[in-house]
């Protein structure tokens, strides 16, 4: 499997946006901190990271007595690959049936519309 490709539950990827963010390896404090909102216990966020490592999207390094954290996979990456398993899983592959449902659920606005006949010289 791709690293791009790796399944993050909705906690982890709580933990990647923090870590996508920066422009430098995060320090386990630095993640504590900016996750503080969800009022996850420090094992918790300990565990989500661990998981992370193991399934390739973070890289570990010890610094002292805690670790810094870096992205093995890029958020604009793991974004590609997560829209193709969405086209794939519910439209068959078919980019043209998510537009339409796009259009046809009120999802696009007429800004959203006017930027892609912009985008796409349409």
């Amino acid at each position: 499997m791709a690293k791009e490709a790796v399944s993050i539950s909705d906690a982890e990827l709580e933990i990647m946006k923090v870590v996508w963010k920066q422009r430098a390896p995060v320090a386990t404090h630095s993640i504590i901190e900016a996750v503080a909102h969800k009022e996850w216990k420090r094992t918790t966020i300990s565990t989500l990271l661990t998981r992370l490592v193991e399934k390739g999207a973070l890289s570990a390094e010890k610094q002292g007595n805690s670790y810094a954290y870096t992205p093995l996979i890029t958020e604009k990456a793991y974004r590609k690959a997560q829209t193709k398993n969405l086209i794939q899983t519910l439209y068959n592959g078919s980019v043209r049936d998510l537009a339409v449902s796009l259009f046809e659920g009120g999802g696009l606005s007429e800004a959203d519309i006017d930027e892609l006949r912009k985008r796409f010289s349409l």
